[in-house]
């Protein structure tokens, strides 16, 4: 049995949509990854912790990275990330959720702009997708000011808002998909921009101390650090 098929039904069908949704419209081509850190196991309080990952690439991405997570029987992840080649201004996709024994206590899915805004073409797009209520949405923390604002961040009460979750990251990825498909390479002068704003993100997204946390527990703080900046959030070169 793969990882995915033990987590939540929802981490599962999220990471089939994810695959799926890239098999359609990009061109994938594998993106190697240290070989000691694409499929991992360690130790966390006595139970087993399990990390597996994929990584691809297809232009106009550099990185499109799916990490799924378990530690024992209780806690379920799933993150993924879309890294925009630096030549393109093009929004990070990300989306994660967290599983705590068969309740969904985080599901996040945001298109991150990279500069000032995400840009017309994204607006109204987002905008047109249908819209649902979620009955706990939860606050951002302090280190998230990368996100737009059409950040969705809630806990999953039922079973029609897991659907509702899952139809809405399923449309902010093709929206990105169809968008980054059609994207024009910006000039040279400004990839040096999007450099530093791509390495903004990443700079913040290393801060989430959660996960830092637990990898330090199972796995060490040397091995942490090198796995939130060689697998999860590498800066751009």
């Amino acid at each position: 049995m793969s990882l995915r098929q033990s987590q939540h039904p929802l981490i599962c069908q999220i990471a089939d949509t994810i695959e799926a949704t890239w098999q359609q419209h990009l061109p994938l081509s594998p993106y190697h990854l240290p070989e000691d850190l694409g499929y991992v196991e360690g130790r966390l309080e006595g139970e087993k912790v399990t990390i597996e990952n994929a990584c691809y690439q297809a232009q106009p991405f550099r990185k499109l990275h799916l990490e799924l997570a378990r530690v024992g029987n209780s806690l379920d992840i799933l993150h993924c990330v879309m890294f925009p080649d630096p030549s393109y201004r093009l929004p990070v996709f990300g989306t994660d959720l967290v599983g705590s024994r068969g309740q969904l206590s985080a599901a996040i899915v945001d298109l991150s702009p990279i500069g000032d805004d995400l840009g017309e073409g994204y607006r109204q797009a987002l905008t047109a997708l249908p819209k649902f209520e979620f009955s706990q949405p939860r606050s951002l923390p302090d280190w998230a000011d990368i996100f737009s604002d059409f950040c969705l961040f809630v806990r999953l009460e039922t079973e029609p808002e897991q659907q509702q979750f899952l139809q809405t990251m399923k449309g902010y990825l093709e929206v990105h998909c169809q968008q980054a498909i059609a994207a024009k390479p910006v000039s040279a002068a400004d990839r040096e921009n999007v450099l530093q704003d791509q390495r903004y993100y990443c700079t913040q997204q290393r801060k989430n101390d959660k996960t830092r946390r637990v990898l330090e527990k199972a796995f060490g703080t040397e091995w942490a650090d090198r796995y939130m900046t060689t697998v999860l959030f590498d800066d751009p070169q």
